[in-house]
This record gives structure tokens, C-alpha cells and sequence, in this order.
């Protein structure tokens, strides 16, 4: 599964319940004089966290997801990403007026709720519509800039191949208030993707008309892995894809994937440690039609579906959007869920006081997490009481998006022995 140091780092998680009843900092402090006598820690600094930070390789946000990808084929294995960018948006704009940046508002807040929630069809919900409509009551922070963008050349009649002009382009940058978009979700009874994102692995192969086949690849067929690329970004889907280099190729042929083999498939995508994988398998016939087959496999399970279409965008649009959706249904939350939990998590490996603070730093960053109290402490273990948005199984599988926590007696919550006590998980810190 997948590790909390992630290509992208998102600047300030987003409180969804709104209240801690225990920070990370003050807990740390609170607890300073019980572990030292308790546990008689030294204060080393011997652990060190990884933080990468990536700037975007283009202005436009539409690219946030091209430099993850990039930073990602640098760091083996891969990781659940905290995607950054989920509250804000920019859109290209004619002029500075304010009726085009009003339009600009209302098509930034549509697209930054399609992020956060994962899923298109909330825009239909009516709370929603009234939102959009009135888009800059939800607006943080603006600005402006241009950039230079190329544009086809649409009557191009000297030759066969594409021809493009470059213009200058202006671009409103919009922030929105997080704490507002997230109120605006629950009062809408929208449950909300946290930004710790699993990640996936793409394999793909194209046939030609003349049945050629061959991989997927960034230098061969730069438009569709753009396509895909623009709506990872678009969507907050944190998107790998593989080397291709000399263990790939002696893992898997183009036949291989071509076949959609499951199990050698996920065989070959262990070095890169994704949380889903999507293959696929696409024929360009001589009629300039598109047909394939797609597999897509989480969580230990294959769906296969079928793909056809007249356009490439189309094409690949179906197929992410189908896994994009499946992924937020799983793990998207609601921010004021009736079903509420308190549940026990144990920790071994906690062998410092800065080990402490990481733990509850990290703990408090689920999106689940409501409220954070040590109950226990007890040589290298802490037992935490935490009071969850959600349930148990929930943070299960938000936890086992990282590698941080390594459950120790089973995959599975313990329900507990006592009668009515809360739900026990019992993992290992292993930063």
C-alpha cells in the first residue's frame, strides 16, 4: 500500500470537523512531563521526516500532477500523495472586467467541487447549483497572470501535419475558503475526499491499424498521456506510470497487458508500490474508431469494462472517470457523519519523544479524526483514543494508504473484548 512521504506535500490540511479536542503541539506538550517519567526517553533527533516539496513544471495548475509524476519515477516505492491544489483553481479569462470574473468564479468553484468531492454528479445537487451561482461568496484570495499558450491553426491547408500560433493568454488564479467549501459539502450532505489520495499505477498498450503493438509511452504518444495527465490534475487523482526500463521489460510484454494477465500485471507493479492499478489496451482501426479493454484492481479485486469511442479524449476520459468515482465513493467521508466512533489505537515503536509528536501529528492529519487523547502510555507503546468521523473501518483503510502504520496482530479491526468498548487497531510506528 502506499507511505505518507509523498511527492507533493499539501500545504495546511484542511480541518473537515472544524474542532480538535487535542492538537498535536499541545498534546506533545501536555504529555512532555509523563513521558519523561514514564518512559525516560532521551531527545534525539535521530529520526529524520522526508518532506519533498514540488513546484509545478508549467503555471497552470491543470500541470500540478506532471511534476508529482516526475518526482515519482525518481523515488522508489510509490505513495498514497497529499494532493495540493484541492480548494483552488485557475481559469483562463478574456479580459480583467468583472463580469468575466465573475464567470471565472463560478466555473473555479464548479471545478474545485468536483475535487474535493471526487465525483461530477454533486455539481446537479440544487445546494450546489445556488452556490455556483453566487461563486464569489466562497472566493479566499485572487490574482492574475498570463502566460503564453499555442493555439491550432484551424484552416491549414498547406500540409498534413498539425500547425499551432502562440498566443498570450491571461489567467485568474482563485483561492477558495476551505472551511467554506467544507461547510457548503456537509450542510449538502456531501461526503468530501481527504487529500491523502491513493495512487495509480498505469499500464497501457496500443495496437495499431496494422497490428503493431507497443507500449505506452510519454515520448511515443504524448497526447494521451497529456490527456490523462490534465485530468489527474483536474480531478486530484494522483497518477504513476511505470519505467519501462529494463525490470519492467522483463517483467511484462506488450502481450502480456495486452492480455490483461492479472496476476502477472500485479506481479510487475510491486516495485512501484501503488494502491490501485489501471490496465489497458487500446486498438486504433483503419476506420479511425477506438476500441479497447480496461482492468482496474483495488483492493485485491478485478473489474474489467470495455471501452469505444470516435474521439481519444472520450476515450480516456470514460474509463478514469469510472475509477476516479469508484476511489472517492471509498474513501470519501461525510464531514458531519451521523456515524460517529471512538476508537482505540495502539501504537508500538514509539521509542522518543520525537516519535511522540510525529505519531499525533500524523494521527491528527486523518481526515477522520476528530479528536485525539492519549489514554496510556507504557515503555514503547501509547494507546490513543480517538474520536472519529466515520467509523473503524474507515481509518483502517485511510491508515493502510501509508506506511508510517504497520498493523501488528491482524488486517482487520478488533471489535474488542469488553462489552461496548470501543474498537481496538493495533499497529507499529515505523518512521
Amino acid at each position: 500500500m502506499a507511505n505518507s512521504r509523498s511527492a507533493a506535500i499539501c500545504a495546511g490540511n484542511k480541518n473537515k470537523a472544524g474542532n480538535w479536542s487535542m492538537r498535536g503541539a499541545d498534546a506533545a506538550n501536555s504529555a512532555l512531563n509523563l513521558l519523561t517519567m514514564q518512559i525516560r526517553y532521551p531527545l534525539s533527533n535521530d529520526l529524520q521526516y522526508y518532506r519533498a516539496m514540488i513546484k509545478p513544471i508549467r503555471i497552470t495548475a491543470k500541470y500540478l500532477l506532471i511534476a508529482v509524476v516526475l518526482q515519482l519515477l525518481c523515488m522508489q516505492p510509490s505513495t498514497a500523495l497529499q494532493v495540493t491544489g484541492l480548494y483552488s483553481q485557475q481559469i483562463a479569462v478574456a479580459n480583467d472586467g468583472e463580469a468575466e470574473r465573475n464567470r471565472a468564479f463560478r466555473e473555479a468553484l464548479a471545478a474545485v467541487i468536483v475535487k474535493v468531492s471526487g465525483d461530477p454528479r454533486w455539481l446537479e445537487s440544487p445546494a450546489i447549483e445556488r452556490a455556483v451561482a453566487q461563486a464569489q461568496n466562497f472566493v479566499e484570495a485572487t490574482g492574475y497572470f498570463s502566460e503564453l499558450v499555442e493555439l491550432p491553426i484551424e484552416d491549414n491547408t498547406s500540409t498534413d501535419e498539425a500547425q499551432f500560433y502562440t498566443v498570450e493568454q491571461r489567467i485568474i488564479s482563485v483561492n477558495f475558503a476551505a472551511a467554506l467549501i467544507d461547510d457548503l459539502l456537509s450542510d449538502a450532505n456531501i461526503p468530501v475526499w481527504d487529500s491523502n489520495r491513493p495512487s495509480v499505477l498505469v499500464w497501457m498498450v496500443l495496437q495499431s491499424a496494422t497490428g503493431e503493438r507497443s507500449f505506452l509511452t510519454a515520448d511515443a504518444n504524448p497526447e494521451i498521456v497529456t490527456a490523462m495527465q490534465d485530468f489527474a490534475a483536474d480531478r486530484g487523482l494522483p497518477i504513476i506510470f511505470p519505467l519501462l526500463d529494463f525490470e519492467d521489460r522483463r517483467s511484462l510484454s506488450e502481450n502480456v497487458v495486452w492480455n490483461l494477465d492479472e496476476q502477472a500485471i500485479s506481479a510487475a507493479s510491486e516495485r512501484y508500490g501503488a494502491d490501485s492499478i489501471l490496465a489497458g489496451r487500446l486498438h486504433f482501426t483503419a476506420s479511425g474508431e477506438l476500441v479497447g479493454l480496461w482492468q482496474f484492481l483495488f483492493q485485491q479485486e478485478a473489474e474489467v469494462f470495455d471501452g469505444f469511442d470516435n474521439d481519444l479524449q472520450s476515450y480516456l476520459y470514460n474509463p478514469l472517470n469510472r475509477i476516479t468515482t469508484r476511489l472517492a465513493g471509498y474513501f470519501a467521508i461525510l464531514p458531519e457523519s451521523l456515524n460517529q466512533e471512538t476508537v482505540r489505537l495502539r501504537i508500538d515503536g514509539i521509542k522518543n519523544l520525537n516519535a511522540y509528536t510525529a505519531l499525533l501529528t500524523y494521527v491528527e492529519n486523518l481526515g477522520l479524526v476528530e479528536s485525539v487523547t492519549t489514554a496510556e502510555l507504557d515503555g514503547e507503546r501509547i494507546e490513543l483514543h480517538l474520536g472519529l468521523i466515520g467509523d473503524s473501518r474507515q481509518l483502517h483503510e485511510q491508515i493502510a494508504l501509508d506506511r508510517d502504520l504497520l498493523p501488528i496482530s491482524s488486517s482487520t479491526p478488533n471489535l474488542g473484548s469488553a462489552r461496548n468498548a470501543p474498537p481496538l487497531l493495533h499497529y507499529r510506528w515505523t518512521r
